[in-house]
């Protein structure tokens, strides 16, 4: 049985622990490349969309912020100003990385359900822990994940497909 742990906390810190290596693979191509590293951070694939800097801060704000959002009973959309500086973003990689592999799978699976609220301005959406995580913070964790990775592709970084699956949960 497929368990809330299972569809989220894991994936969320599969694709943390592989951001953690498309950052570094970005970083040593911006070095070998001549990239200036706060030029990548600012790229965008389409120019209406938010840079790759508030892609990778919004996949954390999606999993780790979604997790203690649940776990206080109130999530916030993970806006403010991501950072400008590439070793900080990294670091707030590594730390979200290590954070989401603290948490158990009991104190994942005690939020299935879990009253909380998705407060967006005004508006308030009440969910379960559950609900939230799997039809909100999921698809969009994915969602700036995959944006993140497609920026790093377009300034030809060179980055496949198991780059952002990670590592995968293979039966020992």
């Amino acid at each position: 049985m497929t368990t809330l742990y299972d569809a989220t906390g894991a994936l969320f810190s599969q694709t943390l622990g592989a951001m953690e290596g498309i950052l570094k693979r970005g970083r040593k191509h911006c070095e070998e490349t001549g990239i200036d590293l706060t030029e990548m951070l600012n790229s965008r694939i389409y120019e209406d969309m938010l840079p790759l800097r508030y892609q990778v801060q919004a996949a954390i704000g999606h999993s780790v912020g979604a997790i203690e959002g649940v776990k206080g009973g109130v999530f916030k959309p993970p806006y403010g100003t991501p950072t400008d500086d590439f070793d900080a973003l990294q670091a707030r990689v590594y730390e979200a990385a290590s954070q989401m592999k603290a948490y158990t799978r009991e104190e994942i699976d005690a939020l299935e359900h879990k009253d909380m609220v998705f407060n967006l301005g005004e508006q308030q959406m009440p969910f379960t822990g559950e609900g939230f995580l799997l039809t909100f913070s999921l698809p969009n964790f994915h969602f700036h994940a995959t944006t993140a990775y497609d920026i790093f592709r377009s300034k030809g970084v060179p980055l496949g497909k198991r780059d952002y699956i990670g590592r995968p949960r293979i039966k020992l």
